[in-house]
């Protein structure tokens, strides 16, 4: 496959968004805060590697949002191939520009549109009191120990979701015939468990699924689940453990679809 060859201009078109949407720009943020790195001076070959496994979870749960991510892939294979290279002698007059140089500038200013925005976002829910504090029943479940705690993002979930299907590859393989079930039955089953338990840790939902097929399944479903605002996510630290809460009623959204994409 051809890639484009001005891939500095690529960069800077990518617009900034500040809605509840997670693009490319997003998983690279997220990638750098995780590894604790400076923006200004990335490894990009760890970082592609990274990014591209993200990608390959994406594409497997065939979500609408994974074509704008493959742009952004060929970006950082192209600066990777640039970085690869050798590099010219540091005593010439015109030194060549780091071919990270757009890619950094961009990031920088994503993240500076994404704390502003963040900063707007909580002056909201004080004023509006929807979640400075944990409702009674959350924090009787969580009980006295409770610690203030963060919504999670998509690409924590997908974090997650990486580390359930590792894990998976480890059990003992079962001869069982691969039961084929839609998102809206999943959906059914996986707010009967959190009926019984009132709260669990996200791998917790996973615990019957048999195979992959029911695996993605199960986290197509639990996205489904947020967006319905059937559920509520989250967790105690940046990258700490994930929880799921259901809300004692469904707020207002569209109803379940068996289209994950959604």
């Amino acid at each position: 496959m051809g890639y484009p060859t001005d891939f500095e201009s690529i960069v800077e078109a990518y617009p900034v968004k500040l809605d509840n949407f997670e693009g490319p720009l997003d998983l690279l943020l997220f990638l750098i805060r995780k590894n604790e790195l400076n923006i200004q001076d990335i490894p990009i070959v760890p970082i592609t590697d990274q990014y591209l496994d993200y990608l390959a979870i994406l594409r497997e749960l065939d979500l609408d949002t994974a074509g704008e991510f493959l742009l952004m892939a060929a970006t950082l294979i192209h600066i990777k191939s640039k970085m690869l290279l050798p590099r010219p002698d540091p005593g010439e007059n015109e030194p060549e520009e780091d071919p990270r140089e757009a890619l950094m500038r961009r990031l920088l200013e994503h993240e500076k549109f994404k704390a502003a925005a963040g900063m707007l976002h909580e002056r909201q829910t004080v004023r509006g009191a929807q979640w400075g504090r944990p409702d009674e029943r959350v924090a009787d479940i969580a009980g006295d120990s409770y610690e203030p705690e963060l919504e999670v993002d998509l690409f924590s979930l997908l974090t997650a979701f990486q580390s359930v299907v590792h894990r998976a590859k480890d059990r003992p393989a079962l001869s069982l015939p691969v039961e084929h079930i839609s998102i809206e039955t999943r959906i059914e089953q996986l707010m009967v468990i959190l009926s019984e338990a009132e709260a669990c840790g996200f791998e917790e939902l996973f615990g019957d699924a048999t195979s992959r097929l029911g695996l993605i399944t199960t986290f197509l479903a639990l996205l489904e689940m947020i967006r319905l605002k059937l559920v509520r996510v989250f967790q105690s630290s940046a990258f700490g453990p994930i929880r799921v809460y259901k809300r004692s009623q469904s707020l207002d959204a569209s109803s379940p679809t068996d289209d994950p994409t959604t």
